[in-house]
């Protein structure tokens, strides 16, 4: 298991925790605004809008988080980036959407 990120003390106790989960989302994979609101227990939005502001990249990798329905969605540094890192990482992209989503879907369990 890879170590967690450092954190400094400007980042909220909420963005830690968003940025935790999606720090374990594995290099190959993708997950879910949504799927991370579970496992943090909060909302989809409030995740996206943490991971917007995402100042640790990449060992944040929020590039790996995308739309419930597998299109990749937005990015800070904009989608064109954010298709180029997911395909570098061999995730398949067709038309702004994930090939093979359920194959490559990152989902968290209690012990995640």
């Amino acid at each position: 298991m890879k170590p967690s990120p450092r954190f400094s003390d400007d980042i909220t106790p909420f963005q830690k925790k968003v940025y935790l989960a999606c720090a374990k989302v594995p290099k190959g994979k993708v997950t879910t605004y949504g799927e991370i609101a579970k496992g943090i227990r909060s909302g989809s939005r409030a995740v996206g809008n943490a991971l917007h502001k995402n100042p640790y990249a990449p060992a944040v990798p929020c590039h790996r988080v995308v739309k419930s329905d597998g299109k990749v969605g937005g990015f800070a540094s904009g989608s064109e980036k954010k298709e180029a890192l997911l395909r570098k990482e061999g995730i398949q992209i067709e038309d702004g959407k994930i090939k093979g989503f359920k194959d490559v879907f990152y989902k968290f369990t209690s012990s995640s």
